[in-house]
């Protein structure tokens, strides 16, 4: 794999050090790929699929697998299920929608495993400036109803947004496993977290029933792969061009890792002629239109899914700048092309024999 250089602080700072590193490892990718290479194709599967979260779930097995796997991925399914009525706030009786309509008045307790998702959230905030953010609730709301009645939203409206964003109104108790929220209208929304999660417990479980090659897939913008399939070394995952998302740009060979997308060439609305994505910058409270996709490889779903979103939100060097504090994430960056130029992908950390770009 192919990783950051040493640079003095100066360097980091300025943005020196990330263009450099980029730039030499676009030129090693662009000579390592040049060769003639055989793309691996996907092989007969078993495919299982329910719907939760908005979105498909599937788990794909391997036909030769262990008699118990066809059951253990139904169970791991179910367990899907199990979750959205954890985490989802478009469920009223979903205890995160419960947290959130009670935390400003008092302190919630809250189930363990969300309480760990949460602090890990918190986590992640914090190592890349915010640009992920699981307290955007209110923002989020605002943009979802202004798009229902065919509008953006106001400056004041987006202020008051700003107002209740960010985990700063958020208070943790550890010892009582509890939160609170300094004020009404705070929300916890895990829209950029909360399917790499499930994928991760889907594919964990499946593990403990003894199933060790497969691949769970969350709303096709979230993947995790196990062991190997049909020859390969890994399950061979399709990236779209996001320009012409009908298209393959290139094939990547996933095992034992996690791969999540963030984009906006599916989700959008047009008002008054102009474009508007559906990732938002937390700490703006507008549409992020630097970037046209962003994937992330990483050892879990969860952790793929909320980078891939603050990648998106920071941009290419501020986001290169971010992998120091990720050494075993890899990115695909798609920035868009100049005027009359192809599209040219940025590759960080990502083995050259793991990816197959498209003829």
């Amino acid at each position: 794999m192919s990783g950051p250089t040493p640079s003095n602080r100066r360097d980091f700072l300025t943005g020196q050090a990330v263009r450099a590193e980029w730039e030499q490892v676009q030129n090693r990718l662009a000579d390592e790929i040049a060769a003639p290479r055989v793309t691996p194709g996907r092989g007969p599967t078993l495919l299982l699929q329910t719907t939760a979260m908005a979105c498909d779930f599937d788990v794909m097995l391997n036909p030769d697998g262990p008699d118990s796997q066809i059951e253990s991925a139904s169970a791991a399914l179910e367990h899907v299920h199990e979750l959205e009525r954890l985490m989802s706030v478009y469920r009223e009786d979903a205890h995160l929608a419960t947290i959130n309509r009670l935390a400003p008045t008092a302190a919630v307790e809250v189930d363990a495993e969300l309480f760990l998702l949460l602090r890990r959230a918190e986590l992640i905030a914090s190592q890349t400036d915010s640009a992920f953010d699981p307290v955007a609730g209110a923002l989020v709301a605002l943009w979802r109803r202004c798009r229902s009645e065919d509008r953006i939203p106001t400056g004041d409206e987006i202020e008051a947004g700003l107002a209740k964003s960010g985990l700063r109104h958020v208070l943790f108790d550890d010892a009582r496993r509890t939160v609170q929220f300094d004020q009404s209208g705070v929300e916890f929304n895990l829209g950029a977290i909360g399917k790499g999660h499930a994928v991760d417990r889907a594919g964990e479980l499946l593990l403990e029933r003894g199933v060790s090659n497969w691949l769970v897939h969350g709303g096709r913008s979230s993947v995790r792969a196990q062991g190997t399939h049909a020859g390969h070394d890994g399950w061979p995952v399709g990236l779209r061009n996001p320009l012409l998302p009908d298209r393959p740009f290139a094939t990547l060979l996933l095992k034992d890792a996690a791969l999540s997308t963030s984009g906006t060439a599916v989700q959008w609305f047009r008002h008054e002629g102009k474009r508007y994505g559906h990732i938002l910058d937390p700490r703006t409270g507008w549409p992020v239109e630097t970037m046209l996709s962003v994937s992330v490889i990483a050892p879990d779903a969860a952790l793929a899914d909320a980078l891939s979103t603050a990648f998106f939100v920071l941009g290419v060097e501020k986001a290169l700048a971010c992998c120091h504090n990720f050494p075993l994430v890899g990115a695909i960056f798609f920035p868009p092309p100049n005027q009359g130029q192809m599209l040219e992908p940025i590759v960080h950390n990502v083995a050259v024999d793991r990816l197959f770009v498209a003829g």
